[in-house]
């Protein structure tokens, strides 16, 4: 018998015995996560506002972490959305989708994958709405559209500019036609914020794809993508490519590439956010503009912003 036989269990796969690898909830509570150059440390991400400082890959943040970012740490109100009755269709596969939320929900401490707050910025009052990813890839079902039409009906009454930092992969397979009648839900919602004159701002994060892209994240007054790599896509790219049956462009679907075909009008970096969008919503709602009195024209930094309101 030699060495390796002794350490391995009966029916153990030597790899298995060797090297095991981590699980999922290894890494979320691990210190460490990954990048360009390998292991960094959450705690040095997290500083640098979970932004690498290589190459500046805007990691995945949940909503609080972006408010806390955007508004100030905790400088902002938390509102409790509507939640419709779990599971409408009784929908099982794996596991049923009752499982499904019952682990979501412990594992964002959300009671859906949107969150919807009330803060301000540039002196302004705003209501801003945001999606968590690890809320079964914040994709878009019944209790997420109440909370949107939670959040415009809150800018309406309030007379407030609405603010979506929008992400997921699309309308949520467990609630099929409940799911996609949100994406028309969402569009009516946000013709009445319009009507009401009030500015429906959009920030494209990595990833927003598929009924999310095809609704209430392409209908901004001004659609800002966050970082110049964030994907932002309808159908995926190798379901296009064996469609056209064609090689796609570099980038293609990356916001630096959607940017140059029109869908989105600005690209900023996740440290410029509350500066910049403070300045577009002065602009929009005619509060302190950023314009020289003293040559009635804008500032050279404040031009880009100027251009992407007008």
């Amino acid at each position: 018998m030699n060495w390796i036989t002794k350490i391995i269990k009966a029916g153990e796969k030597i790899k298995t015995a060797i090297h095991k690898r981590a699980t999922k909830e290894d890494l979320a509570n691990s210190d460490w996560t990954s990048c360009c150059k390998g292991p960094i440390l959450k705690k040095d991400l997290e500083e640098n506002l979970w932004v690498c400082p290589d190459c500046n890959k805007h990691h995945r943040i949940t909503p609080k972490q972006r408010f806390d970012i955007f508004f100030g740490k905790n400088n902002y109100e938390v509102f409790k959305t509507p939640i419709p009755k779990d599971d409408p269709l009784n929908w099982t596969d794996s596991k049923s989708y009752k499982d499904r939320l019952k682990s979501a929900r412990k594992k964002t401490g959300m009671d859906c994958g949107m969150m919807v707050v009330s803060g301000s910025i540039n002196n302004i009052k705003v209501t801003a709405i945001a999606s968590d990813f690890e809320f079964l890839g914040a994709s878009m079902a019944a209790a997420e559209g109440e909370a949107f039409l939670y959040g415009i009906q809150h800018a309406i009454e309030n007379k407030t500019p609405f603010i979506c930092f929008s992400s997921g992969g699309g309308m949520r397979m467990m609630e099929s036609l409940i799911s996609l009648s949100q994406m028309t839900r969402t569009t009516m919602a946000i013709n009445e914020l319009k009507r009401n004159n009030l500015p429906y701002l959009v920030c494209l994060t990595d990833p927003t794809a598929g009924g999310i892209t095809a609704s209430y994240a392409m209908l901004g007054d001004l659609n800002i993508a966050e970082s110049d790599h964030a994907l932002i896509a309808f159908a995926g790219a190798r379901v296009i490519e064996g469609t056209v049956k064609e090689s796609l462009p570099e980038n293609f679907q990356r916001s630096s590439y959607v940017q140059k075909t029109g869908f989105v009008d600005l690209i900023l970096d996740r440290k410029d956010l509350q500066e910049k969008f403070g300045i577009l919503i002065s602009i929009l709602l005619n509060k302190n503009p950023a314009i020289s009195t003293e040559e009635n024209e804008t500032s050279e930094n404040s031009q880009p912003l100027s251009k992407a309101a007008s």
